[in-house]
């Protein structure tokens, strides 16, 4: 059975950082507004099939998310 992996705030931002994206590049590959990047990244509610898309979007450019494993969630970069 796989695990689906909800995108957290800081998974965000770390993976914009990792990739160099500012959040008007994250919007564009995302699809949405860059207001909606930045709604999220500061906690504000979103439907979740826009985090989905903002994920996806992040995960096509090259990122993997990583599960909580008890010392928190996080990111790293595809090889």
């Amino acid at each position: 059975m796989v695990t689906k992996i909800s995108l957290t705030i800081e998974q965000c931002k770390m993976a914009r950082a990792a990739l160099g994206l500012g959040v008007r590049d994250l919007a564009r590959l995302a699809k949405v507004s860059p207001n909606t990047v930045t709604r999220f990244e500061r906690g504000e509610s979103l439907n979740p099939r826009t985090i989905d898309a903002l994920k996806a979007a992040l995960e096509k450019t090259g990122v993997e998310f990583i599960p909580e494993n008890g010392k928190g969630a996080g990111v790293r970069l595809r090889k």
